[in-house]
């Protein structure tokens, strides 16, 4: 009885724009439409609903700044984004290879390690690190603010080396003689504040990937701890996921 119930229930028409959307994004994000979106009837007849639903549907993805609409010009794909693998351990240059990533070093010293930090790198409460801030482009867009702390042997290292041109993951390897093994990650929206909107050229209150990383060696120390504020509107996170027997 309680299946029959839900399964008369109407659906909204807000919430038919929403699955519409959904699905519509996916297809943008896979280059289904590079040419331009079919019409509303089109629309309509595909995802069998109104061309008032499509209205909605299309109207959420013009407000994200995925699509654009005209009178005489139809809809078309106003940006892409780049899809950003979870599955692998790999820098910024590493994983959009072919792309042009360039750096901007906004700051590159040694400070005294949050209580939190020298935590994660397992140091003594107070220890120097080396801590580098960088505002990464892909192409002309800024993409990315990282902010890094390193451990403070390998990090000094590090600051010899060109950070504009570099990855520091290569570098890492290079400098310790060992290849990186696995990484902790979280990873969560937070609203862009005021100041990382304006170097990321966005809205203020923009929603941007915040990324927590821990890096360690093949020898399991740690050596990286990132905090990675990403722009949500032009990075897609894909990963693929294996289940376990619970």
């Amino acid at each position: 009885m309680a299946e029959a119930r839900l399964a008369a229930r109407p659906i909204r028409r807000a919430d038919r724009a929403r699955q519409v959307a959904d699905v519509l994004r996916h297809q943008i994000h896979c280059g289904a439409y590079d040419d331009g979106l079919p019409g509303e009837p089109e629309l309509a007849a595909e995802f069998a609903v109104s061309r008032n639903i499509i209205r909605e549907a299309l109207a959420a993805l013009k407000a994200e700044g995925l699509i654009q609409r005209g009178p005489r010009i139809g809809t078309h794909v106003a940006q892409h984004k780049f899809d950003h693998d979870l599955d692998a351990l790999l820098g910024l240059q590493e994983t959009f290879n072919g792309q042009q990533v360039r750096n901007e070093v906004r700051v590159a010293t040694t400070v005294s390690a949050p209580p939190s930090v020298a935590r994660r790198l397992l140091l003594v409460a107070g220890a120097q690190v080396v801590f580098i801030e960088r505002l990464r482009y892909l192409g002309d867009v800024p993409l990315s603010l990282d902010q890094t702390y390193l451990a403070p042997d390998i990090g000094a290292a590090v600051l010899a080396h060109p950070l504009e041109a570099h990855d520091v993951f290569p570098l890492l390897e290079r400098i310790s003689g060992q290849p990186l093994g696995a990484a902790s990650l979280a990873l969560e929206a937070i609203p862009a504040d005021p100041h990382s909107a304006a170097i990321l050229q966005v809205p203020g209150g923009a929603a941007l990937l915040m990324l927590e990383r821990l890096t360690s060696l093949a020898d399991g120390t740690p050596v990286d701890l990132e905090y990675i504020r990403m722009r949500g509107d032009r990075v897609t996170m894909r990963g693929k996921l294996t289940r376990s027997t619970p």
